[in-house]
């Protein structure tokens, strides 16, 4: 079973509710209903109900496969504001909260915020910069994590690590240059998102020019901190490092340049 039909087949066993703001799209329609009508997740498009229910028509699709959260409906925006307004920590007021809500995205972050929908589904209408600041601002980051970060999923033919093909590399979209208490909890992010994801126990490597001090350097320095301040958060975790690519990926190199025990080294 590849990475994909484990990710449905778990997807399929507890559909959750997916709020899509950009549903006039046609890719962004499409998906939505083929991931509704195989059951991995129950599609709500956010926006103008009347529109949405003409396209998805004129497209073809089925509209009991979808939910529709009406960007319209005075009533709706009413409740889902006023359940906002009563989360701890956050940034809008009502005013500013009620003017940013015609936005169908930020409609929909704010209907993840008070429970109402699983996760936002963004990215193709708007650009990345634009879906993170709303999410920074409307749901805002999990406990314990100081900056917003990615994880790259890399399928490598060819390649036969420990867990076979796959690779999850982070962060490899978003945080530029972060500082070693950033990138301490940019590892701790993508180990659970790795964990949550795949159900893996996570081995993150922390990677730099250097294999434990073969190299010097601020940017070493960084690492190497980072790595210190990660296993002291999260000891549960199994973060090790600084380390070179190869000697974090492969065991053969990993056991001639890690001179000591690593539950992460080559795997």
């Amino acid at each position: 079973m590849d990475v994909l039909e484990q990710i449905y087949e778990r997807a399929r066993a507890c559909p959750r509710k997916v709020a899509f703001p950009e549903a006039a799209d046609e890719k962004i329609m499409q998906a939505a209903f083929a991931c509704g009508s195989e059951g991995y997740i129950v599609p709500v498009l956010v926006g103008d109900e009347a529109e949405l229910r003409n396209l998805a028509q004129e497209r073809g699709y089925d509209c009991n496969v979808f939910r529709f959260a009406d960007i319209n409906d005075a009533e709706l925006l009413e409740r889902t504001a006023s359940e906002y307004l009563k989360q701890p920590d956050i940034v809008l007021k009502e005013k500013g909260l009620k003017r940013r809500m015609q936005d169908p995205m930020y409609f929909a972050m704010a209907l993840q915020r008070i429970g109402e929908v699983d996760v936002c589904f963004a990215g193709m209408e708007h650009s990345t910069g634009d879906v993170l600041i709303a999410g920074q601002m409307m749901i805002g980051l999990g406990p314990g994590v100081s900056v917003v970060s990615s994880i790259g999923l890399c399928d490598s033919p060819g390649f036969d690590g420990s867990e076979g093909r796959l690779l999850a590399v982070g962060d490899s979209a978003v945080c530029t240059d972060p500082t070693a208490e950033q990138l301490c909890d940019i590892a701790i992010s993508s180990c659970e998102t790795v964990s949550g994801l795949l159900g893996w126990e996570a081995r993150c490597a922390m990677i730099s020019y250097s294999t434990l001090g073969s190299g010097h350097g601020p940017l070493v320095d960084k690492v190497t901190e980072a790595v210190r301040l990660a296993n002291e958060k999260r000891p549960d975790l199994l973060i090790d490092g600084e380390f070179q690519l190869d000697a974090a990926i492969d065991p053969v190199i990993a056991a001639k340049k890690v001179r000591r025990e690593s539950a992460v080294a080559g795997r």
